[in-house]
Order: C-alpha cells, then sequence, then structure tokens
C-alpha cells in the first residue's frame, strides 16, 4: 500500500532553491500503487512529477499543486542474471543499496558490480540516474544509456510499457534523459561489469598537458578518471593546475589492503570549511590526500562510491558566520576535447574574482550518445564541472545565474554545451544552441502524453520558454 500525504512542500538536496508545494504525496512500494496514482491523478487532472533521492537542481523533481510520486519505496533488487552480468531492479534503489546489495548476492572473486554511476553522492536513485542520462568517471564511456537493456515504464494512461531499444526505440531515446515527463520508470535491467582490482595513479599536471595524459593513460589501459583543477582565484594557477586521478587494472592483485588512506567524513566537513574560507589551503589539502593515495588498490564498483555530507550548509553558515544562507550549485560545461585549454583560460576570466566562488571544481570524458533524443553527450566531450557557492537573496541568485550564461557563451564559442540537469538560467538562445533537438524533444511529450499528465517546474519552465500554451489545467 502507498503512503500518501496531504500539502507538502518539497525542495531538493543540495541546492535548495527549489521549494515547491505539491497538492499530495504519494509513495508506491507496487507498480501497482504507482499506477493507481497515475489513474487517480487523472480524475482530478493534477499533474504528476517523480523523483528518487530529490538530488536534482533544477526543479525536474516537482510540479506545484502536482501528485508527487516519492520512488523511494521500491528498491528491491529482483534477480541477478550471474551468468550474463545482469540485473533486474526496483529504480527507486539508491547506488549504495545497489552496490551493497549485488555483493551481499556474490561471493568470491569473480562477481558483478556496477559499470558507472554519478559522482558525489551514493543517495541517488537509478530511476533518477536514467531520467537525466548520467555519466561518471570512466575514461571511455557513454552515458548510462548504454548500461541499460530495458525498463518498465507506466505511461501517461497509467499502462505498463516494458520498453527496450529493439521494440520501442523511440520511447527508449525519449525516456532515457527525458527527465521523468513521459513516464514512471518503475524498473530497470541493467548492465553490469566484472568486477576487478584497480590501482589508482595519481600525476599532477596542467590543462595544457591534461588530454595527452588522459589518451596517454586510456592507451595504457585505465578505466576511469578525472582531474580536480585549482579552485583559488588568487593563484596564477587557478582553473589550470590539477590532480589527475587513473585507475588501471592490476591483474596481479586478489585483496585490497588493510589500512590505506582514505578520508572520513570529519576530513570530508573540514575541506567543506576551507573551501568557503581558504580555497589555497583547501588545494593544498586535497593534493597532499590524493598524492600520498597514489599507487593504492580499489574495487572497480567500490571506488566509484563517493562521501556526501547531507545538509552540510546548515552547519557550514553557522561556522562562517554567513549572514545570508547559501548553498552550492553546480554546473557541467562540454566542449571538444581540443579547445579545453582554450575554454578554460576564458572560464578563469569569468570567474577570476571569486565572485561566486568555485568550491569545487573537476574535468571528465564521456562518449557520445546517439541514442538519447535530448542527448547532452552529442560529440565525445570533455565535461567541466564547476560547484559555485551561491547565496539565497536575489543578488546572489542573479550574480551566479549571469556566471553560468557567460560560461555557457564560451563554450557556444567552441562548439560546445552544458548538462540541463543542474539550473534552468540558460536562455532560449543557449538552449538551442546547445541542445538542438529540445523543440523536437518538447513536441514528442505532447504528442505521447496529450494531457500532459507528467509536469515538472523544470518542463513548465521551458514549455513556456519555447511559447508552447498549457494543455491542462494543473
Amino acid at each position: 500500500m502507498a503512503d500518501t500525504a496531504i500539502g507538502v512542500i518539497l525542495n531538493d538536496v543540495h541546492s535548495a532553491l527549489n521549494q515547491t508545494r505539491v497538492a499530495r504525496v504519494v509513495r508506491p512500494v507496487s507498480i501497482e500503487d504507482v499506477i493507481a496514482a497515475v489513474q487517480f491523478a487523472a480524475t482530478e487532472d493534477r499533474a504528476v512529477s517523480v523523483a528518487g533521492s530529490r538530488h536534482s537542481m533544477g526543479g525536474q523533481q516537482f510540479a506545484a499543486e502536482g501528485v508527487h510520486l516519492d520512488m523511494r519505496g521500491m528498491t528491491q533488487i529482483v534477480s541477478l542474471d550471474a551468468d550474463r552480468g545482469i540485473v533486474d531492479v526496483e529504480a527507486g534503489i539508491e547506488w549504495r543499496e545497489l552496490i551493497d546489495g549485488l555483493l551481499a548476492m556474490q561471493t568470491g572473486r569473480e562477481a558483478w558490480g556496477i559499470r558507472q554511476k554519478q559522482t558525489g553522492s551514493d543517495g541517488l536513485s537509478l530511476g533518477g540516474a536514467l531520467a537525466s542520462d548520467i555519466h561518471g568517471r570512466g575514461l571511455v564511456k557513454r552515458p548510462i544509456v548504454d548500461d541499460v537493456e530495458e525498463f518498465t515504464l507506466v505511461d501517461p494512461e497509467g499502462q505498463i510499457r516494458i520498453v527496450d531499444r529493439a521494440s520501442d526505440p523511440e520511447r527508449f531515446g525519449l525516456v532515457i534523459g527525458g527527465y521523468g515527463l513521459l513516464g514512471v520508470i518503475t524498473s530497470v535491467r541493467l548492465r553490469l561489469a566484472p568486477r576487478r582490482i584497480l590501482r589508482r595513479e595519481v600525476t599532477m599536471v596542467t590543462v595544457d598537458e591534461l588530454m595527452p595524459a588522459f589518451e596517454a593513460r586510456i592507451r595504457q589501459g585505465s578505466l576511469f578518471g578525472d582531474f580536480q583543477f585549482s579552485i583559488d582565484e588568487r593563484s596564477p594557477e587557478f582553473l589550470r593546475l590539477g590532480i589527475l586521478s587513473c585507475y588501471r587494472p592490476e591483474p596481479a592483485a586478489t585483496s585490497i589492503p588493510d589500512g590505506q588512506r582514505a578520508l572520513s567524513t570529519d576530513d570530508w566537513k573540514k575541506l567543506l570549511y576551507l573551501t568557503h574560507v581558504d580555497r589555497a589551503a583547501a588545494s593544498r589539502a586535497y593534493i597532499a590526500h590524493y598524492s600520498a593515495t597514489s599507487g593504492q588498490l580499489y574495487w572497480s564498483d567500490l571506488h566509484q562510491r563517493s562521501e556526501y555530507v547531507g545538509a552540510y550548509h546548515g552547519y557550514l553558515d553557522a561556522a562562517i558566520g554567513a549572514s545570508i544562507p547559501g548553498t552550492e550549485i553546480i554546473t557541467e560545461i562540454y566542449v571538444p576535447r581540443p579547445a579545453l585549454a582554450t575554454f578554460m583560460i576564458r572560464a578563469g576570466e569569468v570567474l577570476r574574482d571569486g565572485d561566486p566562488p568555485v568550491v569545487y571544481g573537476t574535468i571528465r570524458l564521456v562518449e557520445r550518445d546517439d541514442e538519447a533524443v535530448l542527448t547532452w553527450a552529442r560529440e565525445p566531450w570533455a565535461c567541466v564541472i564547476f560547484n559555485l557557492h551561491t547565496d539565497h537573496d536575489l543578488a546572489g541568485m542573479m550574480n551566479v545565474a549571469h556566471t553560468f550564461r557567460r560560461l555557457i557563451d564560451i563554450a557556444i564559442d567552441h562548439g560546445g554545451s552544458y548538462y540541463l540537469t543542474y539550473h534552468r538560467f540558460a536562455t532560449r538562445e543557449q538552449l538551442e544552441a546547445c541542445h538542438p533537438r529540445f523543440r523536437e524533444f518538447l513536441e514528442s511529450k505532447r504528442r505521447l502524453d496529450p494531457a500532459e499528465r507528467f509536469q515538472s517546474e523544470w518542463y513548465r519552465h521551458h514549455r513556456e520558454l519555447f511559447g508552447f500554451k498549457s494543455l491542462s489545467s494543473a
């Protein structure tokens, strides 16, 4: 039986800038509950929004005065095909539960683990990962669409559909990366990878050296990697110098040694504090830690896990004596790999004044995705992530919005793009330049969901941006 709450205020976890009052929250525990909720919403002519762990920052999870489906009641691992390396799992499961659950179902070294997940937190749902077509730290991987065999969808009519790329390629490409606007993903058949032991190799490089360094690591067999760049805007090395960490299989290893270095929760809290009050010290501490871990061994699934300090800005605001509450907003910018160094120089010119400050930054790689309609991975990009501190007042919001638009303009100048998940600050011109199939996506959504049963504040914003009139009263 689904839990129900009436008249609830919801918000996203990280930015806390999407406070939305919904008419009702339903927490289904079965696909029958999902069907009943969608069909009942139709009798009330209410929109339906869908979320798992509520980490997206652009308002994709919530629709004001709609029925909200909280998928965290559906977290079961249904089955594991140990011969083929495929798992069937409910879509509300978080990565930590999936990783731990797979380990508990298997014994011995020859086992299966996840292929990729988002970094930053383990408290993110699998359904949300498909809705945003996420990627991780894989050096030669496409987004998660590549890992999906099929999924079960409750469509706008409350009907069950088994969707795969062969029998229903249109819906497959619209739902993955479709931000919950075509229906409710209730379960996923996900491809896994053999678990193996990897060795971390850490070096200091500049952004000018980064792409050749990535290419060299790939030739040597590295499977994962990323580059964390300096966030100290007072340093000449700002956005230029950083730590390159790559992970290469270590076939001779059979176990992980005890006593390897790792950051504790308290260590992360100290780093978070330093990123807000002394970014030079934060950079030094981060470099010292990662340099000391070079040569350590990790399992290929477990090294993708990420410590996340929940609601950290509450204690952080108190510790730094903030007069205005704040959080961070992320943006992810994509540029052609040959243009990376030039892009970073120009980004440094935008961010050099430290207002808003960069509190974290990393660069990763992704391969081209040609399946998702609203794909962000149109090319084999270099992916640049900026985490900017944002004051929760009008001036702070206007400042960060202006900064993100400037970064998007620089990406466009270099033939690049940006990720839609984190905010909705982009202009229509920027959106169309970076996501040329966006209008096609909106038209397909309205064709397959003519009552606009599935909505969100993100969708409503973009519907208005493109001049589409509402088709429903919700």
